[in-house]
């Protein structure tokens, strides 16, 4: 949308203060999704903003948005974001707009402008939209529509437009990123688009999104083959009890998580490995929770997200019986945590020793490190590496991608130095 604002000729801010219209971008996954947009929007309507409210929370409830938020200006689907610059002049006519979709079938290519900032280096790009699996819990399929995979040449080309623009990481998103191609090819081809991928002058390309079930012998020897793919698993698998993995209507993962986990580490032995996870899920008994506990701590992920259980109108979670009180459920969450975070904290104290390419990203102008990230962290969810920023570092700017020896690490977070050709020899040697 920014992309195309721009290219319409309007002038386009990140900062909302410097802005007559408003663009908000909602989402309505979770109650609390929904509640942090309506306050974004309640706050915006206070300050006299005119907005104009696009994605999910739109898709959700319509006209009902148009009513609550006189200041509301147009809604926009989540297949309509297309039409952003038509509804603009349509506002401006002293049209109030309703662009929704009720089945969205829209999926962006590369033939859409995208608005980039400077200092941008890292790059989201969407494979596919919507989904075809129905979780008991999820609204997805509601508010996004059936699955809609994008040409591995529309990929490409849009891969190496944004190589061409400086990015150095490439995340690859859909809802369900390993049956990416299904839908136009017959079959999930994930693999091939990795292979071609691996021709794209971009050093790293993260896949998110990874169900169990997609991850094939082709596939994880894709991740194996190709330079430029990192070995980092973003696995949502919700559960490790079959019983509530039939209840959450995720049959085809059962008894599929531990052979997966070992057999990628056997392939893939420096593999990161990322989970979501939902606790209080209706009828989770103590004993599922168990099962869950020590799940975790056998597989002893990199990383974790938890969740409670957010029940949502229309889903057939909603009306399963055994609900589970909201106090179990945080304290379950609070559980996982606390057993997550030691084994967060040592699987950060391996790296210590490790060279690493090191992505500069920004500069604290605080403490004079430069901050950025390695392999092991990807942006917004997991942690940071920060590296002391001395004389010899004087040239390194963000965007960058350098060498660094990591010397030390937190809960979250790794430190480190930049290293030379002679200590990276060194290390190199030592680590034979």
């Amino acid at each position: 949308m920014m992309g195309l604002l721009d290219q319409g000729g309007y002038r386009v801010s990140s900062n909302p203060s410097e802005a007559s219209l408003v663009v908000v971008n909602t989402c309505s996954f979770i109650q609390e999704a929904r509640e942090e947009s309506v306050r974004a929007l309640v706050d915006l309507a206070e300050k006299d903003k005119q907005i104009i409210i696009a994605g999910c929370l739109a898709q959700h409830f319509q006209e009902d948005l148009l009513n609550s938020i006189p200041e509301a200006k147009a809604i926009i689907g989540t297949g309509d974001y297309h039409h952003i610059l038509q509804v603009l002049q349509r506002i401006e006519k002293g049209e109030i707009v309703n662009k929704v979709s009720q089945i969205p079938t829209f999926v962006g290519d590369e033939n859409l402008p995208r608005y980039r900032k400077r200092g941008e280096f890292v790059s989201y790009l969407k494979v596919a939209e919507g989904c075809d699996y129905n979780c008991a819990f999820c609204i997805i399929p509601r508010l996004r529509g059936k699955q809609r995979s994008r040409s591995i040449e529309s990929i490409i080309s849009e891969a190496n437009q944004l190589a061409k623009k400086g990015v150095k990481e490439l995340i690859l998103i859909s809802q369900i990123t390993t049956n990416y191609g299904l839908d136009i090819y017959g079959k999930p081809c994930l693999d091939e688009l990795l292979r071609a991928l691996g021709n794209v002058d971009i050093p790293w390309i993260r896949v998110h999104y990874a169900y169990p079930t997609g991850l094939t012998s082709e596939v994880i020897q894709a991740f194996k083959d190709v330079h430029n793919i990192l070995p980092y698993f973003d696995l949502p698998l919700q559960h490790s009890h079959p019983d509530v993995l039939k209840a959450m209507n995720r049959p085809w993962q059962l008894d599929l998580n531990t052979d997966l986990l070992e057999r990628i580490r056997n392939q893939l032995p420096d593999s990161i490995f990322r989970t979501s996870l939902i606790v209080g899920f209706p009828g989770e008994t103590e004993m599922h929770f168990n099962h869950l506990v020590s799940f975790i701590e056998k597989q002893e992920f990199d990383h974790i997200g938890v969740f409670t259980f957010s029940s949502e109108e229309g889903t057939k979670a909603a009306n399963l019986p055994n609900q589970v009180p909201s106090s179990i459920a945080q304290a379950r969450k609070d559980k996982i945590i606390s057993i997550q975070q030691p084994i967060a904290e040592k699987k950060n104290q391996a790296w210590i020793g490790r060279t690493v390419d090191f992505l500069i990203e920004r500069i604290d102008q605080d403490t004079g490190e430069l901050v950025g990230r390695c392999s092991r962290f990807a942006p917004e969810v997991d942690g940071l590496v920060r590296i002391k920023y001395d004389l010899r570092s004087t040239k390194l700017i963000p965007g960058m991608m350098i060498p660094a020896l990591i010397t030390g690490s937190d809960l979250y977070d790794l430190t480190g130095k930049v290293i030379t050709t002679k200590e990276m020899v060194f290390s190199a040697r030592n680590n034979y």
